[in-house]
């Protein structure tokens, strides 16, 4: 895969979906419909999708690929992949909080090695360069001119003062148990990738997810925080997260930045 040609096509079709899921968002009511895993589904979702998988499509017809709203595409097996969630954080969406971004990310050898995350609602936009190296563009954006960007790094957190991100619409006392497991300063909640990011801006320093995940709803922001200097492993052993399993469900997790003392499960 040839990252210099990648890396754009994924930051104009995340925008181009963006708009798309902008203007559902702003219209006066939008159906929700509900999936086989009870799980919502709307508009948004589904013409997000079509921009997206159409676009990689046509610019990489070679490459395997696996998107939340296709399940057709959840058979395929490799561990090299495009992999897309069009609109996560639906319930964010649903419920007006802003809190969701388009996902896209590039898997190889089983690891998420180019990403981009953008959340059109909070005018934020993260993505991995050819090189690896993780930015946050400034909007306002241009679909085919990146912008001013600024290069991420994860903290160097102080174990006794942690800051701590959770889910917003996940949290349960396994996940508060574990959090109980370190000395937090502040905790603050997010809605879906944007978690990650937050780890790769320095923003938090810990996320822990003990819950229900799919491949496509991580591998994006896990692309970012790598490229920030982050980790995310499996919460049961503290080995790599990887791609590529068995119908695209993920263990529990942690991603975090390295010098955050990891407690056990």
């Amino acid at each position: 895969m040839n990252y210099e040609t990648l890396v754009p096509v994924m930051r104009r079709l995340a925008l181009e979906a963006g708009d798309t899921i902008m203007e559902i968002y702003g219209a006066d009511d939008f159906e929700v419909k509900t999936k086989s895993d009870d799980s919502p589904v709307t508009a948004a979702d589904e013409a997000a999708d079509a921009i997206i998988s159409e676009g990689l499509r046509a610019a990489f017809p070679d490459m395997m690929l696996v998107t939340e709203e296709q399940s057709a595409t959840h058979s395929a097996k490799g561990d090299t992949f495009l992999i897309v969630d069009p609109l996560d954080g639906t319930k964010e969406f649903v419920h007006r909080r802003g809190d969701f971004t388009v996902n896209i990310a590039l898997v190889e050898d089983g690891k998420p090695t180019r990403g981009v995350v953008y959340a059109p609602a909070k005018n934020r936009m993260f993505f991995t360069q050819a090189n690896g190296q993780t930015v946050e563009e400034a909007a306002p954006f241009d679909h085919d001119l990146i912008g001013s960007l600024t290069p991420l790094s994860v903290s160097k957190p102080d174990n006794d003062a942690l800051m701590v991100v959770a889910s917003k619409s996940h949290r349960d006392q396994a996940t508060d148990d574990y959090i109980n497991k370190y000395a937090v300063r502040d905790m603050t909640s997010a809605g879906s990738s944007l978690k990650f990011c937050l780890i790769a801006t320095g923003e938090a320093d810990l996320y822990p997810r003990v819950g229900r995940t799919m491949e496509w709803d991580t591998a994006a922001g896990h692309a970012v925080l790598l490229g920030a200097g982050g980790k995310v492993v499996r919460f049961d052993d503290h080995s790599e997260l990887t791609y590529g399993k068995e119908g695209y469900a993920n263990p529990f997790f942690i991603a975090y930045s390295p010098a955050v003392d990891l407690k056990p499960a």
